[in-house]
């Protein structure tokens, strides 16, 4: 019975406004935050290379951006991926943390592919796939 009245407790010492802090906000609050202007910066530069790899990771607003956006995806047979379990990998090229999701196509384009999503870019909503993938309208 205590970890419940631990968390709840701890509940009550984050104030109102923190619990319904994007990622984003939560990292400006915390001194962590990259400039806008840096991380304009480095979008610039990630879209030389792979979307969805961890050097151009697919932005995306929070944790259900993540999810929403892998829901969307679509392998060669138009069938949704496999979705194994998510993992950091630490701080990625836009200055915030990228997680890792492993997909699997089985035999359908593009089969096995780690997506790279950094969920820190409060607002976005990437229209594009990775590569060997499509991604079902909203």
């Amino acid at each position: 019975m205590r970890l419940p009245v631990a968390a709840f407790a701890l509940l009550l010492a984050v104030p109102i406004a923190a619990q319904a802090a994007t990622p984003r906000d939560t990292m400006v609050q915390l001194g962590v935050a990259p400039p806008d202007e840096e991380i304009a910066r480095a979008v610039e530069r990630a879209r030389a290379e792979p979307l969805g790899s961890e050097a151009n990771p697919v932005r995306v607003s929070g944790v259900e951006g993540e999810h929403a956006y892998i829901r969307r995806l679509r392998c060669a047979d138009g069938n949704r991926p496999r979705v194994g379990e998510r993992h950091n990998v630490g701080i990625g090229v836009f200055g915030s943390i990228v997680d890792v999701w492993p997909l699997d196509c089985g035999d359908a384009a593009p089969g096995r592919f780690d997506l790279a999503l950094d969920m820190y870019h409060d607002n976005h909503e990437e229209t594009q796939a990775p590569a060997g993938f499509s991604l079902e309208p909203r």
